[in-house]
């Protein structure tokens, strides 16, 4: 995938997103309580993501339902996931929360997977971002100091290879740290977790997460944020990520610490995961065959939710200053994110084998 493709795609959400909102309404939830599954733990970025939105969307679909968050945490997504293909029924009382994890499997053909994106009806996507950090007791106050965490034998509470963590291990993999992930995590919140119990030396959360629940832990001066994972500007080109103005993203971090762009194979494949799992890094989707009025509904009332005076503000505060795209316009972004080069794909899935033991059949 190109990072020039993605952005002209992405330019076009904002228009398609206002043509969503023109819908009739026809659904009607009164005294409905909808079920929001996320396939996280409690307090991970997916499940910060889905708490925030919520009461707002709630307030907008017909009817003014109540919206409920439902965690099913497991195989990195992969559980929530499939249940909800097999067992959600299409009358909008259950939608899905995704994130990158649960997109990586997919793309990666992991046989565990038995959901297809391609049978749901997808009503929100929210790109998003993320910030490494570090122990203090690692001794290093910036990315310029990376260097020094080589041969540190680093513990990192990871969900799995193939989920979204795919990204800061391809990135501690070009960064030559000496990374050792600790596997079975059930959602980013557990790795955070295990960061604070001192269990693990180097971790990183999404947007959302890392504001509400690492920036404390920054100002008490027990976490380093070192970089975060960078936004596409509209040349297709990574520069910094304006919820985290301060921080280098990757490619600065890895330039401050050896003088040089990274470059080869493993850094166009991170750059390929990295656009995959943070530009369109969540969504919210309805199950197959639910009927049009239904989706047109959702469609409107998250265009309604994005487009209310004062939710940028409020969104900057809780999950970062990143567009929403509704309806239409993210079906699209959706399919950008989906349309892995091959090429990456195939270097991704020989290195995740033989670095990772992990197996595709």
């Amino acid at each position: 995938m190109r990072g020039s493709s993605a952005i002209r795609l992405f330019a076009a959400a904002a228009c398609i997103t206002l043509m969503a909102g023109q819908a009739v309404r026809a659904a009607d939830f009164s005294g409905k309580t909808i079920e929001w599954v996320i396939p996280f733990s409690v307090g991970g970025g997916s499940d910060v993501w889905a708490r925030f939105f919520a009461p707002l969307l709630g307030e907008q679909l017909p009817g003014r339902p109540t919206v409920v968050v439902k965690n099913v945490p497991g195989g990195g997504s992969i559980t929530g996931a499939n249940q909800f293909q097999s067992r959600a029924r299409p009358d909008g009382l259950t939608i899905l929360g995704t994130s990158g994890s649960t997109q990586f499997p997919y793309l990666l053909d992991d046989s565990r997977v038995k959901y297809q994106y391609k049978d749901w009806s997808t009503v929100l996507a929210s790109p998003t971002g993320g910030v490494v950090y570090v122990s203090p007791e690692l001794g290093v106050k910036s990315a310029a100091e990376l260097p020094r965490l080589k041969g540190k034998g680093m513990k990192y509470g990871s969900q799995g290879a193939t989920s979204l963590d795919l990204v800061p291990l391809l990135a501690f993999e070009l960064l030559e740290l000496d990374v050792k992930p600790v596997f079975g995590m059930k959602g980013r919140g557990d790795g955070r977790l295990a960061f604070e119990r001192g269990e693990a030396a180097i971790d990183y959360q999404t947007s959302s997460a890392y504001l509400r629940n690492v920036v404390p832990l920054v100002k008490a001066g027990k976490a380093v944020p070192l970089f975060s994972w960078g936004v596409l500007d509209d040349k297709g080109e990574f520069v910094r990520d304006p919820t985290f103005p301060d921080l280098p993203h990757f490619i600065e971090a890895y330039e401050m610490a050896y003088g040089r762009k990274p470059s080869g194979i493993a850094f166009e494949a991170f750059k390929a995961f990295n656009t995959a799992g943070f530009a369109v890094q969540k969504g919210v989707f309805l199950p197959k065959g639910t009927a049009p009025d239904i989706v047109d509904a959702y469609a409107k009332a998250f265009a309604a939710v994005v487009t209310a005076p004062g939710f940028k503000e409020k969104a900057g505060d809780e999950i970062g200053e990143y567009h929403q795209a509704t309806g239409a316009a993210a079906q699209k972004m959706l399919d950008v994110a989906l349309a892995i080069d091959g090429e990456a794909k195939g270097w991704v899935k020989k290195w995740l084998t033989e670095k990772h033991g992990v197996k595709f059949e």
